[in-house]
């Protein structure tokens, strides 16, 4: 697969339309050898992974998945313009994919959201530790988890109880990513459509529509 187009060139319209110059659609034969011999990219895997809840609307007809660390300040910069597209659209499934690549408390942050899950608290855990604007320590996760409501006695039992589980969804997570080979985050996939970098809204807009363009051009 080739390198993506630079997404802060002018040409970003066609790096959505030509999936980033290579035909990098989700369970094609163009892969890199290695994601189809371990099927990390199969549409099962990336759009439907069921050990990752799902915000947006859960029976939307495009997918927006978001590869992001909590440690991440432009995850944070587009966190509010990605929800408001998904809010306005209507129709958008929102899949978080943890990526923890900026350190060990990245690691932690991850862990502990996805522990959340178990008591149906990814969604307020992931608000929760995305909006917290200054490096990440475990005390400040901690906090900031307890405020969005989630029971940090049954987190750290699920935290133990469920690490297996937790592991390997940040493992597939990471093996996903790096397929893709994304650089670093946040990336995305939209509709079906590799997109590398930071988007506006209207870049958001723009990539959906073509996403459902091209997703009805196929049929």
């Amino acid at each position: 697969m080739k390198s993506s187009i630079d997404p802060f060139q002018p040409s970003r319209r066609q790096a959505f339309s030509l999936l980033g110059g290579a035909a990098a659609a989700l369970g094609t034969s163009t892969l890199p050898a290695r994601a189809i011999e371990e099927d990390v990219l199969t549409e099962a895997l990336v759009l439907r992974d069921p050990d990752i809840p799902v915000a947006g609307n859960a029976s939307g007809d495009i997918s927006i998945i978001e590869y992001f660390d909590y440690q991440c300040p432009y995850c944070r910069k587009v966190e509010p313009e990605l929800r408001q597209v998904v809010h306005d659209d209507g129709k958008v499934r929102l899949v978080w994919k943890d990526w923890p690549i900026l350190g060990p408390m990245s690691v932690t942050a991850s862990r502990m959201a996805l522990a959340s899950r178990y008591q149906d608290k990814f969604i307020p855990a992931h608000d929760a530790l995305i909006s917290i604007n200054s490096k990440l320590t475990e005390a400040k996760i901690r906090e900031a988890l307890a405020g969005a409501g989630v029971d940090m006695d049954r987190l750290d039992r699920d935290l133990a109880g469920q690490a297996s589980a937790i592991d390997a969804t940040l493992a597939r997570n990471n093996d996903q990513a790096s397929a893709f080979e994304f650089r670093g985050t946040p990336s995305f996939i939209v509709g079906k459509f590799r997109v590398p970098g930071v988007l506006t809204m209207a870049q958001f807009n723009q990539a959906i529509s073509d996403a459902r363009k091209a997703a009805a051009a196929r049929k």
